[in-house]
C-alpha cells in the first residue's frame, strides 16, 4: 500500500482538467452577473477610454519658457517728495520678463541720505535709551553700529546715535497705494510649450502679423483665449483678493498654465487653462540709486518698494494614439469580464442555498471503471 503512493501522486500530476459549461437557471446569480457585466462595460468605456484616454500614449513632462511683459504708466505724489512718473521700468522688477514679475504698488522713499551719525529710529527698541552707558560702541542695529552716545530723536524721544546712512530710513507706510491705478495695468504672458516625445510645439499667444493686436486685446476664456493679455484688477480678484487691500502692503499671486492637449485632433483645440492664487500677504523689499555731489560726496535715495509677486508655473500633458496602450486598455477590460464570471461561480458554489448540488454538477470526475463510457 505504501508503494502505490507515490505512484497516486505521480498520477496525480499527470491528471488533465477541462473546462465543463452548465446552463444554470438562478435569476438572481444571473442578474448579479449582468450588472457586473454592464459595470465593467461602463468601466472600460467610461472611465479607461474616455475620461483617461487608456488608448492614448502620455508625455507629462513638457518644456516650457515664459516670458512677460507689464504696461502702464501712472503718477505717484509722496508726501514732501512731488509727483512722479512711474513706467514700466520703474514698477517692473526684473525689466526683462521672466516667470517671476514684481509690480510695484505702494513705496516708502527716504531721499538724501548719506554716510554719517544720526539718532536711530525710536520704533528700534534696542535703540531706545536714557544715558550713554545703554548703547555700547561697536552694537550693531538695525540701520547702524552704535557710537556710545545716546542722543535726542525728538522731544519725546531720546535713541542711540549710529554710524549709518542718515537720516535712518522713513517708516511710515501711505494709508492708500500710492500707485493705485496700476490695477489697470495689463500683463502679457507669453508661454511656450514642447512636447519632446511627440516633438509637439504650442505658444498660447495668436501668430499674428498686425502689430497692434496685443496693444488692444484682452483674455477672455471664451471669446479670445489666443490673447494672453491679462489685467492686473482681474488677476487678483480671480485670486479672491481686492487690488486696493493687496497693494498697500503688498503680496503674492501664483499664475498656473496648465495644458492638457489631445494630438488626436487639430492643434487649434490645444489651449491653455489659466488659475490664479493667492499665495502670500505682505511682499516687500529695498532698493536704492546712488549719486555724488558736486563735492564728490556720496548720497543715495533709498525705496521700500511694496508690490505684487506674480508667480508662473507651466503644467501640462500630451496624449496621442498609440497600439501599445491601446491593446493593454482593451485586455484589461476583458480580464475585468473574466472576474465577475469568477465571481458568480464562487456565490453560486459556496453561497447559494443549492451550492451542493451545483458543485456537483460542475465538477465531474472520470475514473478508470468509466473508461468503457468514454470509448
Amino acid at each position: 500500500m505504501r508503494s502505490q503512493a507515490p505512484l497516486r501522486a505521480c498520477g496525480a500530476l499527470l491528471d488533465y482538467k477541462t473546462v465543463k459549461f452548465a446552463l444554470t437557471r438562478n435569476r438572481r446569480v444571473g442578474l448579479l452577473h449582468r450588472l457586473l457585466q454592464l459595470g465593467v462595460l461602463g468601466y472600460v468605456l467610461g472611465w479607461v477610454l474616455l475620461a483617461r484616454k487608456g488608448y492614448q500614449d502620455t508625455d507629462r513632462a513638457p518644456r516650457a519658457a515664459v516670458v512677460t511683459k507689464m504696461k502702464g504708466a501712472a503718477v505717484a505724489e509722496a508726501v514732501g517728495k512731488g509727483r512722479r512718473l512711474w513706467d514700466a521700468a520703474d514698477y517692473a522688477r526684473p525689466p526683462q520678463g521672466e516667470n517671476v514679475l514684481f509690480l510695484v504698488t505702494n513705496f516708502i522713499a527716504t531721499a538724501q541720505q548719506s554716510q554719517g551719525t544720526c539718532p536711530e529710529s525710536p520704533s528700534v527698541l534696542d535703540a531706545v535709551c536714557t544715558e550713554d552707558a545703554d548703547c555700547p560702541v561697536g552694537n550693531p542695529v538695525v540701520h547702524g553700529i552704535k557710537t556710545g552716545k545716546c542722543v535726542m530723536f525728538n522731544t519725546t524721544h531720546s535713541t542711540c546715535e549710529i554710524y549709518g546712512w542718515c537720516p535712518v530710513e522713513n517708516n511710515t507706510v501711505p494709508r492708500k497705494p500710492l500707485l493705485a491705478e496700476a490695477e489697470n495695468f495689463t500683463l502679457f504672458i507669453k508661454n511656450t510649450v514642447h512636447f519632446t516625445k511627440f516633438n509637439f510645439s504650442k505658444c498660447n499667444a495668436l501668430q499674428t502679423n498686425d502689430p497692434t493686436y496685443f496693444k488692444s486685446c484682452t483674455y477672455d476664456p471664451f471669446f479670445n483665449r489666443s490673447c494672453p493679455v491679462f489685467r492686473v484688477r482681474d488677476m487678483v480678484e480671480a485670486a479672491g483678493e481686492t487690488f486696493g487691500d493687496l497693494a498697500l502692503l503688498g503680496g503674492s499671486i501664483g499664475v498656473r498654465i496648465e495644458w492638457d492637449c489631445d494630438l488626436d485632433h487639430p492643434a487649434a483645440q490645444c489651449q491653455p487653462q489659466y488659475s490664479f492664487s493667492l499665495q502670500d500677504r505682505r511682499y516687500n523689499f529695498r532698493t536704492a540709486s546712488y549719486y555724488w555731489d558736486s563735492q564728490r560726496r556720496l548720497y543715495r535715495n533709498l525705496l521700500k518698494l511694496y508690490g505684487i509677486r506674480f508667480d508662473i508655473s507651466v503644467h501640462g500633458q500630451a496624449g496621442k494614439f498609440s497600439i501599445i496602450p491601446a491593446a493593454v486598455s482593451f485586455g484589461t477590460g476583458i480580464a475585468f469580464f473574466g472576474a465577475a464570471t469568477v465571481v458568480c461561480d464562487l456565490v453560486l458554489l459556496y453561497l447559494d442555498a443549492k451550492a451542493d448540488f451545483y458543485w456537483k454538477e460542475k465538477f465531474e470526475e472520470f475514473t478508470r471503471s468509466q473508461k468503457t463510457l468514454v470509448e
